[in-house]
């Protein structure tokens, strides 16, 4: 009897996330999980990262049980931030956050890192698959004018940090050291190892890893 593919569900409505887990060429919903995302205080970023993926698989889980009753099903939930030193950089929610976190980066280096939870569940079966994956990002220095030309173009309200590395932001950045699809919402290399060991077959004509 064969083996049935487990049914993917995405817990985010990213569209970085979708576009990302998009290029395996798999089959998935999107059920965008509504968590709380506040962080206790003194809690590290790694640890903040992967509580809230845990927090967005977990929901989402919950929410689809009764659509998937005896599918075997895997949620992914993620989440990203930027961290400087010991502070968060989250999605700004006004113009002035954005320059403020755009202001602290520049001619700096920060980390950007990515929590992933995977739930892997058939009925009351249920397995818990996670990794964290960290980048190193460097900026150059930035002009005043150009940091407020970046914000005119909308595109640091949604996004960790304020910018975004696969659009315009992408002209600030001097070097990344790490994995840049982490950096963009979604570390692939890491996810596709997490997915196989979840039990769905993703690219099973390469060894490990995902290349770009």
């Amino acid at each position: 009897m064969q083996t049935q593919t487990p049914k993917l569900i995405l817990a985010s409505a990213s569209p970085r996330r979708v576009e990302l887990l998009s290029l395996l060429k798999l089959s998935f919903d999107t059920r965008p999980s509504h968590v709380d995302e506040s962080v206790a205080p003194g809690i590290s970023a790694e640890q903040a990262v992967l509580d809230i993926a845990r927090r967005k698989s977990t929901a989402c889980r919950e929410e689809t049980r009764a659509e998937y009753t005896d599918q075997s099903v895997i949620v992914l939930g993620a989440d990203t931030t930027v961290a400087l030193g010991e502070e968060m950089l989250g999605k700004p929610q006004t113009d002035a956050e954005a320059f403020e976190m755009l202001s602290k980066l520049s001619g700096g280096e920060h980390l950007v890192l990515t929590g992933v939870s995977l739930i892997a569940s058939k009925g009351e079966e249920q397995k818990e698959f996670y990794g964290i994956e960290t980048s190193l990002v460097k900026f150059r220095e930035l002009q005043e004018k150009e940091i407020r030309f970046y914000i005119e173009s909308g595109e640091p309200m949604d996004k960790a940090g304020a910018y975004a590395i696969q659009g315009l932001g992408s002209v600030f950045i001097e070097k990344i050291t790490g994995c840049y699809t982490n950096i963009v919402g979604l570390p692939l290399p890491m996810t596709v190892g997490l997915l196989r060991q979840a039990g769905l077959p993703v690219m099973n004509c390469l060894d490990s890893e995902v290349k770009l």
